[in-house]
């Protein structure tokens, strides 16, 4: 669990958007680490190196996915993937145009897997609004888990002939 944010890592005001996601994956039944709250740019590669480093199935980012010259999460992030999984990125655009946030289809925010040292993990990036963010976890409360488990070889689950 990564926030973005240059005043949140300046201590201007607090990570409004971090504990929302980790509240939401702890109720998933998800070991949660962070929010670690770091300066948009290098920072946020930095620390999806580090938590690839430990292992982690999953990273969620928040913050960094707007049109600012400032908001390099998408960068960032794009430069460790090793494959995108562009119908994640666009049910969370859709699900704030949805909710009635027009400005949710300018989010720039990237789903995609990391590859390093024979790890393999899922990055999704989410907008840093609360709003978003949470309209964000009723998209991925969906299929994280089973994202999760196909990334580790899982298969599809098996649906009988009667569609059960």
């Amino acid at each position: 669990m990564i926030t973005a944010s240059n005043r949140a890592a300046a201590g201007v005001y607090p990570d409004r958007s971090g504990p929302v996601v980790a509240d939401r994956l702890r109720a998933m039944g998800c070991s949660v680490l962070g929010p670690w709250v770091v300066p948009d740019g290098p920072p946020v590669g930095e620390a999806l190196v580090r938590a690839s480093d430990e292992r982690v199935d999953a990273v969620l980012t928040t913050g960094g996915t707007g049109l600012t010259p400032q908001d390099r999460t998408p960068e960032e992030t794009r430069a460790l993937l090793s494959f995108e999984i562009p119908g994640v990125a666009e049910a969370l655009r859709s699900a704030g145009r949805e909710k009635g946030v027009p400005t949710a289809i300018l989010s720039r925010g990237l789903a995609g897997v990391v590859e390093r040292d024979g790890h393999r993990m899922i990055v999704v990036n989410l907008p840093g609004s609360r709003g978003g963010v949470s309209d964000g976890m009723d998209v991925l409360e969906q299929v994280l888990g089973h994202a999760i488990d196909q990334l580790g070889g899982g298969d599809h689950p098996r649906v009988n002939e009667t569609g059960e």
